[in-house]
């Protein structure tokens, strides 16, 4: 991976921004299993940007739920 660490944390917000947005025109469509759907993909690019700024490994997806299930919450 090229660049910091910033960026990639940036590029895991603003990914989770525009997932967000998808959400939006999804409920707006009264799309609802897929606006569920893109709501947690937002939230799941944003854990796994705070996981990686706090250092925490992860190497699945399975993992960045349990990463953050034993440090945040």
């Amino acid at each position: 991976m090229s660049g910091t660490k910033e960026d990639y944390i940036n590029y895991r917000v603003q990914k989770s921004q525009e997932i967000f947005d998808d959400a939006l025109l999804l409920l707006n469509n009264q799309r609802w299993n897929s606006c569920v759907n893109r709501l947690y993909y937002s939230s799941f690019y944003l854990v796994s940007a705070l996981l990686y700024k706090n250092e925490l490994k992860h190497e699945t997806h399975n993992g960045v739920k349990t990463q953050f299930n034993l440090h945040f919450v």
